[in-house]
């Protein structure tokens, strides 16, 4: 059995974590996640999905601050002796001391096709440049950002109206088979890493609340690819009567007007002129409400 430790914190490294644990030549000695966060409006602890499945399955479980800090943890790790580390969307830095840890490496899955959109928000990046592929990377750690030798790579298509729930998920699908094959082929010396190629090197940085506004002078299928891009996590917005609509889901239609002016509504959707087109909201979330139909929305504040 291959022993590893699994570093991961969102749902989209359960798939993984789960397909691992069940495999019969890996074993998983422990899970490290990050600290349970309050959440909701109680702002109550609660532990992330990776944690729960741990506690579970009785898999030890270590949620350091920063690991790079916690020199207990990094000891208790050692005595595991680990042969890999797997890290997916565990959310830390790892240190040198930490990745000279595990007897062979350790293996980050990143969910690009690298060099392409190293960093935070590849996901959302690679839907809001209305890009018509995608994929994910198995890589060899290193202290640099998203940089290391890669093991394995596999393209995953991005249609038109994919939003970045429904890609989050095909990745947090197809993931697991790679994780496993890429520790096994390493393990027997029957995969040599890859380095990244130089060219074509672009960082997926992180969102900030001025992206996610949508500006109304921009075309129809840039707004409609911001809001399939940031679907509910943060989605993209716009400002009603003093309130923000937060957008869901739309669709570009043809069409022409004033940009930020409803044009038309109705049984279908909201239609707003852009600087080229019209954009369709189908469904938005006002202001302290739930989410609804955009036109049930519009039809209760138009004046």
């Amino acid at each position: 059995m291959i022993k590893i430790v699994f570093f991961g914190t969102p749902d989209i490294g359960l798939k993984s974590l789960e397909y691992l644990y069940n495999s019969d030549k890996i074993e998983v000695c422990a899970v490290v996640t990050q600290p349970d966060k309050p959440a909701g409006r109680g702002h109550k602890l609660q532990m992330s999905p990776i944690k729960k499945f741990a506690m579970e399955h009785n898999i030890p479980v270590f949620q350091p601050k920063s690991i790079r800090k916690e020199f207990d943890i990094q000891e208790k790790l050692k005595q595991l002796t680990p042969d890999f580390f797997v890290t997916f969307a565990f959310g830390q830095i790892l240190s040198q001391e930490v990745l000279d840890i595990p007897k062979y490496e350790t293996i980050n899955l990143h969910a690009s096709l690298l060099p392409k959109y190293r960093g935070a928000n590849p996901i959302q990046r690679a839907i809001i440049n209305g890009d018509k592929e995608t994929g994910i990377c198995t890589m060899i750690t290193e202290l640099g950002l998203d940089c290391g030798d890669i093991c394995k790579k596999l393209v995953i298509p991005i249609s038109d109206t994919m939003n970045c729930e429904q890609l989050w998920e095909e990745i947090a699908q197809k993931s697991p088979q790679m994780i496993e094959d890429t520790i096994i082929s390493l393990k027997n010396g029957t995969l040599t890493p890859v380095k990244q190629c130089e060219d074509g090197i672009c960082m997926a940085n992180k969102l900030t609340k001025e992206e996610c506004l949508i500006d109304w002078n921009k075309s129809n299928f840039q707004i409609h690819n911001l809001v399939r891009g940031i679907c509910r996590c943060p989605s993209a917005y716009f400002m009603f009567n003093n309130k923000i609509i937060k957008v869901i889901e739309t669709i570009p239609v043809e069409g022409q007007g004033e940009p930020g002016k409803v044009v038309s509504f109705n049984k279908i959707g909201v239609d707003i002129a852009c600087g080229s087109g019209l954009l369709r909201l189908i469904r938005v979330k006002p202001e302290g409400k739930s989410e609804m139909l955009a036109r049930d929305w519009y039809n209760g504040v138009k004046k």
